[in-house]
């Protein structure tokens, strides 16, 4: 019976699990093309609009996709920012202008100037903010703004490989002004929360590629969670990875999404065997599998018991290559 069957909804990352830089992972088309159960996108990238992001999906194949199918940090940021500010406040938005159009209309005045006391800074995601933007954000945080961020992804996936994320850029202004952002994205339960109340579900699976924002934010919701390996987190992460970023199911892309449940949890499969031997965690086995993932699993399963490990070891050819791919 496929994992599908399982759930009432996929709550689905877009960097690094179903596109990297606007192109199709392969696979993750089909995948969710064919899905029996409907799908929101929940994205920490906060620098385009819902309805230029579902513009997109819908080039790379996904016909059915629906502005109101996509839930972006920027819209988490502002509906976050809302409980602090009233109407007409004025707000400096370090981001794209499709921020600064959701900011406008939900009733904020947006100002680019600490000159103008603003009440809040917001700051999300684009890839032409620069030194004077930023410090126009220190200036009106130094001045008493409260300051908001739409995620903290230090990195960003693209085809070319890792990119600045907004983290980084949101590190630069706590360095600058000793203030820490609250954060409206993932790692927080809330984007979660509201995409399952969108929908109207209420067993919905959370999916990703990095474990600090995807896997945490989902498992923080009370979720389960699905990881791919086609983003950012590997396996040397997942091997590490602390109880609360832990992934319910383990795959190597969304196709594995059509596969049985117990396939792809944590544990012994494919012939592979693992064990701790002082401050080494051994791999061996596995001679009839074809799938690197399975050698994977069957680690996690006790590499999550036993935390003091410091290195990784193949005993055997199969083993052997599994593990020359967690470094």
């Amino acid at each position: 019976m496929s994992l599908l069957s399982e759930y009432d909804a996929l709550l689905l990352d877009l960097d690094g699990t179903v596109w990297e830089g606007g192109r199709a992972i392969s696979g993750a088309v089909e995948t969710i093309n064919g899905s029996p159960v409907p799908g929101i996108y929940v994205t920490n990238n906060a620098s385009r609009a819902p309805e230029v992001v579902a513009e997109k999906l819908r080039a790379i194949g996904l016909d059915s996709v629906r502005t109101t199918d996509v839930l972006t940090s920027a819209q988490a940021a502002i509906e976050l920012a809302s409980q602090h500010l009233q109407p007409g406040d004025k707000v400096l938005i370090l981001g794209t202008d499709s921020f600064r159009a959701l900011a406008t209309a939900a009733g904020y005045r947006v100002v680019d100037s600490a000159d103008d006391q603003p009440v809040a800074v917001l700051h999300g995601h684009n890839p032409e903010t620069n030194w004077a933007q930023l410090s126009e954000g220190a200036l009106a945080i130094h001045a008493g703004a409260r300051y908001f961020a739409s995620n903290l992804d230090s990195s960003l996936p693209t085809e070319r490989g890792l990119m600045v994320g907004n983290g980084s850029m949101v590190a630069a202004l706590v360095s600058a002004t000793g203030v820490t952002p609250e954060s409206a994205g993932k790692p927080g339960p809330a984007m979660f929360r509201s995409a399952a109340r969108h929908l109207g579900v209420s067993r919905p699976l959370a999916v990703g590629d990095r474990l600090n924002t995807d896997i945490e934010g989902g498992n923080a919701a009370g979720m389960d969670t699905f990881q791919v390996l086609t983003g950012v987190s590997g396996p040397k992460e997942l091997l590490r990875a602390p109880a609360h970023q832990r992934p319910t199911f383990i795959a190597a892309s969304l196709r594995d999404l059509h596969c049985e449940a117990d396939e792809l949890r944590p544990g012994a499969q494919g012939g592979f065997h693992a064990r701790v031997e002082g401050a080494e965690l051994v791999l061996s086995g596995g001679a009839d599998s074809r799938d690197p993932v399975e050698g994977l699993r069957t680690a996690l399963s006790v590499a999550w018991e036993h935390e003091g490990f410091a290195t990784f070891r193949g005993e055997g050819e199969s083993a052997e290559k599994v593990v020359s791919t967690w470094w």
